[in-house]
């Protein structure tokens, strides 16, 4: 049996990314877009399910973000994951990768017993590909970048296929390991019916506790009890909960900074029509020897 975490993001639209979305300071203003899964990430979740369904174990996914980030951890419910946990605090806002992975690590601490960590090669809205290698620092665990495929599982070692520039490596690491992954390593599942019904009425403390609000009936020591009965309740960690120094959450622990963001159109210039004559074909390769796009 082997347990696995995977890290999933919510992240926003970013073909719908404009400067009107940013802050005065450097970050994005989500609210204001449209959230989707991270798909990588959802690739990611494919193969931690994949490898409970041949070997056993146990399938954590944790998100890191906005309250509204328990929806893909729902999501993750659909497609079959066993546990889920929302890490937000307002101490978190506008983190970078360094402030992300450090929280993240100390996270996964706190929920212990992990034999792989799950992760997508990086989030459409960064790019930067930066905090699954980070997460994996903070542990002090192993870690292989760019997994296309997992090639086999032995006892406390796991081969896999990795995506270099012009082929592929064989890596073979001890376990625990952290692996990111490529989006072309699996199809995500599509949601199980049983499990969108059954887990739909899922919710996290915070969305608990605005049910409350307005409404002297209930009460949320009461609720947390009759959700985490019934298996529907989405732990969250605050910054309390996971023992984090505040300097290092945050903006206060990011040191990188947006300065500007720009939607970037590529636009077509002149054109010239190549006839379809051995003349036409052989000034076109002449050209482009020319332009040094071929020789």
């Amino acid at each position: 049996m082997y347990n696995s975490i995977v890290l999933v993001k919510q992240v926003p639209d970013t073909a719908n990314i404009t400067g009107k979305v940013m802050k005065d300071d450097g970050t994005v203003n989500r609210a204001m877009l449209p959230a989707i899964f991270n798909y990588e990430d959802k690739v990611a979740l494919e193969l931690a399910l994949e490898v409970k369904e041949k070997f056993g174990g146990k399938v954590t996914a944790i998100t890191m973000g906005p309250p509204r980030a328990a929806e893909i951890l729902r999501e993750c419910l659909y497609m079959g994951a066993d546990e889920v946990y929302c890490i937000s605090d307002r101490k978190f806002a506008g983190a970078d990768t360094l402030a992300t992975s450090y929280v993240l690590a100390a996270a996964i601490r706190k929920i212990g017993n992990y034999d792989f960590i799950f992760s997508g090669r990086q989030a459409i809205d960064g790019d930067t590909a930066q905090v699954g290698p980070q997460t994996a620092e903070k542990l002090g665990i192993p870690q292989i970048t760019y997994t296309e495929k997992i090639i086999e599982i032995k006892e406390n070692t796991v081969k896999v296929k990795k995506r270099i520039d012009g082929g592929y490596e064989i890596l073979e690491s001890e376990l625990p390991v952290l692996l990111t992954i490529i989006k072309d390593a699996a199809e995500p599942r599509p949601f199980k019916a049983k499990r969108v019904m059954a887990y739909k009425g899922a919710r996290s403390l915070i969305e608990l506790e605005k049910l409350t609000e307005g409404n002297s009936l209930l009460y949320i020591d009461t609720l947390i009890h009759e959700y985490s009965q019934k298996g529907l309740f989405i732990k969250t960690f605050t910054a309390d909960d996971i023992d984090v120094e505040a300097d290092r959450c945050g903006i206060k622990g990011s040191p990188t900074k947006v300065h500007k963001i720009e939607s970037v159109v590529l636009a077509g210039g002149e054109h010239t029509k190549i006839p379809a004559t051995k003349e036409g074909v052989s000034k076109l390769i002449t050209e482009l020897i020319t332009d040094r796009i071929f020789g």
